[in-house]
Order: structure tokens, then sequence, then C-alpha cells
């Protein structure tokens, strides 16, 4: 073993080694049970950022761990490969192809993460924009169109001005475009959707299955999802044929209805104002409302406006006319795209009912009050009992929820109803870079679907990459122009093509079975290594992948195309690492290069620092001080083994533990105590931080126990010590573990070795300190031998001097002992 730690060198020859003997391949099928550890697969960008590395990282110690636990580990990886990046880079740089520079990332960043050691299963590795891959993406798409779970429809969506595409609700973030943050706008497009409201009830309830997510994951989907119970009321409107249909969580509130305001965006807006002399103000309104933001429309913050349409609509319970309004703070996705404005009994309607002068009536007066709507200050929205309600006065309001509701039904004037946030997933793509959706249009058959063995419908490869505002493809005659798979005809393809979303809702079970020719998958492979046991990725994929992901396994799941109807078991969402205490970015100019890092300490420096830096779920703040630290312990492990490799390569055998006192019993107290903390730091609370500092704690007592005279010290603890060092940190280190477990005598690679078992015995210390307490003040501190029974530590405390001479003189009213902890002594 050389006297320096050179770990070009070392990681050179290890990431060779474990190549040409294919180390980290998994059969598909094994006897031992199943392990499917997965880290989301990125957008082939061309660099590694340390957000990936730390993702990575993590992902790739949990891999390691279980396999040396016994388990049969799926660890794979691929490329997330269609997206808008690549299409702006031939755009801008012109020349470059959308495929090409893709393949070119994808082999970039491919080198980058076998030069940190991963141990990914390469034979397996998929991209999203390959043509076997996309096929299957189309034909997964055509499932749900025969289910009638995919169909187009004109929508008013999102359009972000710079990308000249259609964005997903989720994709806006304050009004921007989540990717470049352009501003969004609404436009009317015709689009393909994704019914995912289907399965709105579905999957908020299955929530309760994902026991391994974050608290705040399952929050936010409860939150997206958005379910609430309520009524829906018919006011008919005054001289027209149209009803305004309201959701109401507040039916006990329907008699104080005063006024009824309707989102700008509402269709009937414009047939109320048709013709009158408001038309024109509400056109302009609702063209600026229309492009403000969702967050802005309904912020605390912002001011309320209303418009009159000069419309009445008759409030059905009571006969009364209530004007017509629109609002900027009411949304059309939201209900049912308008509100009935109870100004006693809401807070926002009430400030509205202030500002245009709107009665304020009061309908649930709090018990033994007599509220007046002159002096009230604010809206009363607590319980009480209902006034001014015809037949239902006198019932307390939450009665008067339900049986308003069933009044309401029995009439025909309306109907209980579960309402949802969540809106249909808008699928549709107005660029090039993207799997085709597998439709075409024929004027004698209409919309038909490609037959399933025409897939893939391909990319062309020449198309002209400009930002249009329509697909690329639509200029690509070739293209375009085909034939209907029904009659024969001539027919043209959509041009749209699929968010990328789609492709990464599927990718994990095609990892099952990445060259599946004859489907998407190999059944049996799916039904044997899903669903995932341990998802990582970031939180910022909370909504959109991963409810998406949810979503697309129940109907795969309807479709028995697989077996489980939940795709993740377990998700660990890793913090962000922040320089200077922002997030990385180029903008910013704090961006640290994981090539320079690895090329100036080595990719095993890289790992341990990111993983010890901070625990997985928080941010972590990069620290120069903190790599060169991490750097200097790997040279201090060398250091520590290096002198020792020749003695340890004659040494066999476990230490004797019946013989073992002193120095060589606390060494091997130690180091089984290490095992018991890192086994449980990363197998039950991932806390990889804690689980380095444990091993650091290994190295001290190891250098400690070196420096005591070869007479003294016992080989076999030492061996053994030395062995379960390298155990614990070849997850964390794989390299130079790999390196010094061959110099020390092993044959066949550390990675394969079983992980480490504490003994229960050894970590039992023959003798430990206790506290004594009189009347609960800590007096003393005595060593007494470890274990002793609650009557035998009495005897023996209260038989040492010292403890007589404080209780000399006094009353001992009760002794107290907790064995192997401290006895309290109660004295008068």
């Amino acid at each position: 073993m050389k006297e320096k730690y050179d770990f070009q060198e070392v990681e050179k020859k290890w990431q060779g080694r474990w190549a040409e003997e294919n180390l980290y391949a998994v059969p598909d099928f094994s006897d031992r049970p199943k392990y499917y550890c997965l880290e989301m697969f990125p957008y082939p960008s061309g660099k590694l950022h340390m957000g990936h590395v730390r993702n990575y990282s993590i992902g790739d110690v949990v891999a390691r761990f279980k396999t040396m636990e016994g388990y049969h580990v799926l660890h794979p990886m691929g490329w997330d490969a269609f997206g808008l990046p690549a299409e702006n880079a031939a755009i801008k740089h012109g020349g470059i192809h959308p495929a090409d520079w893709t393949i070119d990332n994808i082999d970039n960043m491919r080198e980058q993460l076998k030069q940190l050691g991963i141990s990914y299963d390469w034979s397996r590795e998929v991209a999203t924009c390959h043509p076997e891959y996309y096929r299957w993406t189309q034909w997964l798409f055509l499932q749900l169109f025969h289910q009638r779970l995919a169909y187009k429809k004109q929508a008013a969506v999102n359009w972000c001005t710079d990308c000249a595409t259609v964005l997903a609700n989720e994709q806006v973030k304050d009004g921007c475009c989540e990717r470049c943050g352009a501003p969004v706008e609404k436009r009317e497009l015709a689009q393909w959707f994704f019914k995912i409201t289907d399965y709105a009830e579905r999957l908020l309830k299955d929530i309760d299955l994902l026991e391994g997510w974050p608290d705040k994951v399952k929050i936010m989907q409860e939150h997206w999802i958005g379910r609430s119970e309520g009524t829906e009321i018919d006011f008919k409107v005054v001289g027209h044929d149209e009803v305004i249909t309201v959701f109401t969580t507040r039916p006990d509130t329907i008699f104080g209805v005063t006024y009824m305001v309707l989102a700008p965006e509402h269709p009937l807006v414009e047939k109320l104002v048709a013709g009158t002399s408001y038309e024109a103000e509400i056109k302009e309104f609702v063209r600026k409302v229309s492009n403000m933001s969702e967050i802005d429309r309904t912020s605390t913050e912002m001011e309320k406006i209303g418009l009159p349409t000069g419309a009445y609509c008759v409030n059905p319970v009571n006969g009364e006319k209530v004007p017509v309004l629109i609002g900027n703070y009411v949304l059309l996705e939201y209900g049912t795209g308008c509100v009935m404005g109870v100004a006693a009994h809401d807070q926002r309607d009430f400030e509205f009912a202030k500002k245009y002068n709107f009665p304020i009536r009061v309908v649930i007066q709090p018990p033994g009050e007599n509220l007046d709507p002159a002096a009230m200050t604010g809206a009363y929205e607590e319980e009480g009992v209902l006034v001014n309600s015809g037949q239902f006065d006198g019932m307390p309001n939450t009665e008067a929820i339900k049986a308003i509701t069933e009044y309401l039904e029995q009439k025909g004037w309306g109907r209980f109803r579960v309402n949802f946030r969540l809106r249909d997933w808008l699928i549709s793509r107005q660029r090039y870079w993207g799997a085709p959706i597998p439709i075409v249009y024929c004027e004698k058959c209409g919309t038909v679907p490609v037959p399933e063995s025409d897939l893939p419908v391909l990319l062309p490869r020449e198309v002209e990459f400009r930002p249009t505002g329509q697909s690329p493809l639509a200029e690509c005659p070739e293209f375009v122009n085909t034939v209907c798979p029904t009659c024969g005809g001539p027919a043209k393809r959509e041009t749209d093509t699929m968010d990328t979303f789609m492709c990464s809702s599927w990718y994990y079970f095609r990892y099952t079975s990445p060259r599946e020719t004859t489907g998407p998958w190999d059944k049996a492979k799916v039904d044997h290594w899903l669903p995932v046991d341990q998802y990582i990725g970031g939180v910022e994929h909370a909504i959109l992948h991963l409810l998406y992901s949810r979503f697309f396994t129940k109907v795969l799941y309807d479709l028995k195309l697989v077996s489980m109807q939940e795709p993740f078991t377990n998700l660990l969402t890793q913090g962000m690492v922040l320089k200077d205490g922002a997030k990385m970015s180029k903008s910013k100019g704090n961006v640290i290069s994981p090539e320079d890092i690895v090329a100036r300490y080595g990719a095993d420096t890289a790992r341990l620092f990111i993983l010890f830096a901070a625990p997985p779920e928080r941010d972590l703040e990069w620290s120069d001080q903190g790599v060169e630290g991490c750097y200097r312990f790997l040279n201090r492990v060398w250091r520590l083994v290096a002198p020792l490799a020749d003695t340890l390569n004659s040494t066999t055998g476990g230490a004797p533990r019946a013989k073992l006192v002193g120095a060589n019993r606390e060494m091997l107290r130690v180091t089984h105590s290490t095992i018991k903390k890192v086994t449980d730091d990363i197998g039950a609370r991932f806390n990889f931080n804690t689980a380095v500092s444990a091993i650091m704690e290994l190295v001290n007592a190891l250098y400690q126990y070196k420096e005591l005279p070869e007479t003294d010290r016992d080989q076999g603890v030492l061996r053994e010590a030395i062995d379960a060092l390298l155990l614990l940190l070849a997850p964390f280190a794989p390299h130079i573990a790999e390196e010094i477990w061959e110099a020390t005598g092993h044959t066949g690679s550390i990675h394969s070795r079983p992980w480490p078992v504490y003994d229960e015995s050894a970590i039992k210390e023959d003798e430990i300190t206790i506290v004594v307490q009189t009347n609960g003040k800590v007096r003393e501190r005595l060593l007494v031998p470890a274990g002793l029974s609650a009557d035998a530590l009495r005897e023996k405390v209260l038989g040492e001097p010292r403890v007589q001479q404080l209780i000399e003189g006094k009353k001992v009213v009760k002794v107290i002992p907790v064995p192997d902890k401290l006895v309290n002594i109660v004295i008068k």
C-alpha cells in the first residue's frame, strides 16, 4: 500500500475495474428480497451541478447499503431528454440540432456520473427522446385516448411569450414561466388534456397510503387536489334563458346574498353585456385581468375591483333580484367561476360590499347576541342561529347547511356537490422537441388515433426552429401530410407534441424492461420490482411530477397493465445546495463546478462532503473549508491503515471476546457501537451526516489505539475495527474503501461484502459512570459495574464511603435507583 493517498490513481483504477467486471449490473430476478432505489432522472443540460451530486450521492449510499444488507437492488439511470432548452439552443445557436445537442449533453453527463463512482446499472439506461422510448409514450397516450381520458378542447391557456408555447397551470409561478421567467398571458387554443380530474378522489384518498412520504409533500398534494364539499345553487338570470350556477360551502348563508360576482373569463359575461353600454368597459377589464397571475388575483393584499354588467339574477329561496358583477378576484378555474356575495358572513365579501355600497344582511346571529349590520366592522364568520331565513329561522347554522341543501334539491334549485381545485392536465405543447401526439385528422373520419402498429410517429429531422406560436412540425409538409388509417384518404397529423411530464410519468416502469419491444415493459418484471422502494428528488417536483406519476400508475392499474396503485413507497426530498445563503445559479455567479471539485479533491471527497455537511432534507451551505476537511479525513484514513497494511494482511480471524480487557475491550466496544450507530443512521433515519460523524469518531479511536505498544494491542481487535471502518465507509467513499480493502488482504469487491452486524455483548461496557443525587441534586459520580439490577445498584451506592458522608446525620426517606443511569436519595 502506497504511503500517500493518490485519489486520481485510485478512482481511475476502480472505476475501470467496476466497469470491466460489470459489478453493478443486476439480474431481473433473484431469490433475495428486492429493493428498487431511484433518484429522479435529470434533464441533460450538459453539466452536472452540486444539486445533482447531492441527489445521486444520497441514492448511491442507499443502494450500496441495501446491496450489502443482502437485498437484490435495482439502481438505474436515464435522461428526461425532451424539452424546450434543446430547441431554444437550436434557435439561439443556428445549426445545432436539438437531437445532437441532447445526445452530446447525455454523453458528457454520463461520464461525469461515472467519475463520481455512482453504482448505476448502465445496461438499463434510457433516454426519453429515443424512438424506442417515445414509441411507448405514444402507445400510452393511445391507451388513455381509448379510455376517453385524453381529449381535445378549446380552452383559455397559459401562453409563455418567450418560449412561444402553452404551459400547464403548475408551470406558472407568480404570473411568469417557471422555466424562463417571461410573462405569461392567456390565449384561446385547441389543446389536448388528460382527465386527471376523474381520479381526483382516489388521488386524495390514497395519500393515506403514502406513509413513507414527507408530511409537507402530502399536504402540498392535498392542497393542490383541493377537495371541498358544498352545494351548487342555480340563480336564473333576469331577461335571459341563462342560469348562473354557484358552488358554495355555506348554503346556510343563501338568504344573505345581496350581489353576485362572475369571473371575467366566465362564458356568460360576453352574453350578458352584448349590445349594452357596459360592453366596451367590460371587454377591456377582461383583457387586463386575464393576464394577471392567479396568485395576484387571490392575494389578500390586492385591491378587489368589480364592474357591473347591468344584469340581475334571482335568488331562488326568496325571489330577490341581485345585481351581477364581474370581479378580478374570482377565478374561472375554481368552483363554477362565480361567487355569491354574502357581505355579513364573509370578510372578503364584506370589504367588497362596503366599497361598492351593497347591502349587508345578517342571517346568522351569534348565540345570545343581536348583530346590527350598520355597526359591523367586519364579517361574522362563526357559528350561530339563522335569522332572516324564512322557515329556517332559529336553526343552528351547522344544521341548516344540510337542511337548506335538501330543500334546494327538492325544489330543483340546487344539489349537493363535491368540488375539486384540481383541473385536467394540459399536455399540448406547440414545440418540436417532444413526443409527437399520435393523432391524425381526416375530413371524413374526424379525429383518428394512429394504429399501434404504426408507432412510433417519428420526429422529422429537417425542421426550422422559429418560435412562431405553433409547432415547427406544422411547417413540415412531409410530417403533416399523411393518410387516414380508417378510410385511406388524405389526412393531417397533429403537430403539437406532448408535455415532457408525460415522458417522466412512466420512466420508472421502463427501467425494469429497457429493451422490451413487444410492450412498454414486461409485466412480470414490473410486478417484481415495483413499487419503487425509495425515491429521491427535489421537493420542487411535489406537485407536477409526483402527482402525474401517481395518476398514471392508477390508470395503468385500472387497465391491468401493472399490479400496484402507487408508484413510490418511500420518498426523500433533499434540500438545495446554497452558496453564500443563495441557491447556486449562473446568474448569481455562485456556481461550484463538480468537475473542479473532483479534479482537485476526488469524487470520494465531493461525495463525503455533500453527505456530511447537512441532513439530506435540509438545505446545505457550501463550504470550501468543509470540503478541505473531508479531504483531510480521507487522507487520515489512508495514513491510519498504510503502515498497518502488511500486518493486517497476515492477521486472520476476529477478536477472542472473553479474554479482552482494558483498551482492547474498549476498542471492540467502540467498533461495534459505531456499527450500530451507522446502521441505524443510514437504514432507519437517513441521517448520513451523523453516520459520517460516527465513522470519524471511530478513526479517532483507532489512532489512539494504534499508539499503544504492540504488546498491549490485540491484532484481532485491530483487524476487526479496520474492516468495520472500511465497510461502513464504503457507501460514502467507494473508491478509497475499495482500494484499502484490497490492500489489507481481502479478495473480491468490498461492495459485494455483507454489511457488518454489531455484537450487542461487545457494546456493553464493563463499568459505567452513574450519577448520585440527593433530593434531585447531583452530588457525586461513581464508577460501577454495568448492568447492575436496581437492588444491587442501591446496595452498591449506599455502601460507598463518599455517599455515606453525604447522608450522615440525615434520615433516608427513599432511594430511587435507575440502573446504568443514576441513584436519587431522598433525605430529610
